[in-house]
């Protein structure tokens, strides 16, 4: 990258880390990271106000391309700086890992209640702790199972493990990097404990489809080493930041009822819920058996309405799951955009669109619309959304690192091929001389 963009990105970065906390208790006298404790500092929910990141800094560029990502991820890990460009824009087979510190801490996410992943698990987390000295981070419902809470051999291990809980415990500053067991909603899981900067991402394929799982288990303790040592590349997978502003239903019921409010508020009390979505945002008719009828802005101004089941919000990384079964086209992560994909619409003419990254997006209920919609983000958080109520989408500036088995590239047309079947049909024969002959 050419030292213009460099410049344009490093006080980004330096900003953001300084309004972060510190990583260690040194810096703050907070509580040491001692093996075995389960630590309680206290986490607001993502889903209210208080957990909206303050982070003045990062406004959007009302560039068409997008605000400029962060390049540090977690405490100690970020992007290593490439002076060569094509086109002032970085080749993505040249993004690689680098780390300001040797990592010390690793946060294992595992899928819930999958039996196949007990013995991987385990093995993992023996190497990480007694062969790496890592620090291991387990969330507590993992080792509530009783598979492993009954395992005598276990035992010994899981004392050296910090556990948290999702929602009440914040280790956004105390993970150096994360490793993933399971399928691509375990990368999805990921994301979603993570509101700003997310450590790197490393996957392990032992789900089910495995898209956005390049790494096999097989050869699980030569790869996680290169990782440590900082050999590795990246790809910087781009989230929506999703903001929903939702009516008090209980003073629309008390104007509904023609009483007099006297409390002096102009406007009904809103609450804000903010979220980081890696895959896509889903608007739908939910139960109901109406259209959903939903009006769609673009940067403040109305562009259509979205007669149908709904309509998808997504990334590139999300192209090639909900999206593309509704008849998107799927896009690599580095492009910069967003797409918006109607779900069965009443319309022949309402086609897929792709649209800037940098735009803002605005979806809200139709005054004609005959009953609400429901939003979900990543498929969790499911929601109802009423009149009045606002869901805003943007490029999120914290994108999520995903460490690449190959490269970026070569990764991405390898999960097509294998997990898609991208273009798979059996070959035309060729001619034969006495047909040539013919034609």
């Amino acid at each position: 990258m050419e030292n213009s963009e460099e410049a344009s990105w490093t006080p980004k970065s330096e900003t953001c880390m300084e309004s972060l906390p510190h990583c260690c208790s040194a810096c703050d006298n907070r509580e040491s990271l001692i093996p075995g404790k389960t630590f309680r500092k206290p986490k607001a929910r993502s889903m209210s106000t208080s957990a909206v990141p303050s982070c003045a800094e990062f406004r959007r560029t009302q560039s068409l391309h997008g605000p400029s990502p962060v390049t540090t991820f977690g405490p100690k890990a970020c992007m290593l700086k490439n002076p060569k460009a094509v086109m002032h824009i970085q080749d993505p087979a040249s993004q690689r890992l680098t780390w300001n510190k040797p990592p010390k801490s690793v946060l294992v996410i595992k899928k819930i209640q999958d039996v196949s992943l007990l013995q991987p698990f385990k093995e993992l987390c023996i190497f990480l702790t007694e062969q790496k000295n890592m620090i291991v981070y387990v969330e507590r419902k993992v080792l509530e199972d009783p598979a492993i809470a009954n395992d005598e051999s276990f035992v010994a291990v899981k004392k050296n493990f910090c556990t948290f809980r999702e929602d009440f415990d914040d280790i956004s500053n105390r993970v150096d990097f994360i490793i993933c067991l399971g399928g691509d909603g375990t990368l999805l899981y990921a994301s979603s404990l993570f509101q700003e900067s997310v450590p790197p991402v490393m996957a392990f394929h032992l789900g089910s489809l495995g898209f956005l799982t390049p790494f096999n288990f097989d050869t699980y303790q030569s790869q996680v080493t290169q990782v440590i040592e900082g050999n590795a590349a990246i790809i910087l997978r781009s989230r929506l930041k999703v903001k929903v502003v939702k009516e008090s239903r209980e003073k629309s019921k008390t104007k509904e009822m023609n009483l007099i409010i006297t409390n002096g508020d102009a406007e009904p009390s809103r609450k804000t819920m903010q979220h980081q979505v890696l895959n896509e945002v889903v608007v739908d008719r939910g139960p109901s058996s109406y259209l959903s009828n939903v009006d769609l802005f673009l940067d403040g101004h109305l562009i259509t309405t979205v007669q149908g089941d709904g309509v998808i919000v997504s990334t590139p990384t999300g192209s090639t799951a909900y999206a593309v079964a509704a008849g998107a086209s799927m896009i690599h992560p580095n492009v910069p955009a967003i797409l918006i994909t109607p779900i069965c619409p009443h319309s022949l003419s309402f086609r897929p669109i792709v649209v800037p990254a940098g735009v803002e997006l605005k979806i809200m209920l139709s005054r004609e619309a005959r009953n609400n919609a429901w939003v979900s983000f990543d498929g969790r958080k499911r929601q109802e959304i009423g009149h009045g109520d606002s869901i805003t989408i943007t490029t999120s500036c914290f994108p999520v690192p995903s460490i690449c088995f190959r490269d970026p590239v070569n990764d991405w047309f390898e999960s097509l091929a294998q997990c898609l079947h991208w273009n798979v049909r059996k070959k035309q024969s060729h001619l034969s001389s006495e047909e040539e002959e013919e034609f």
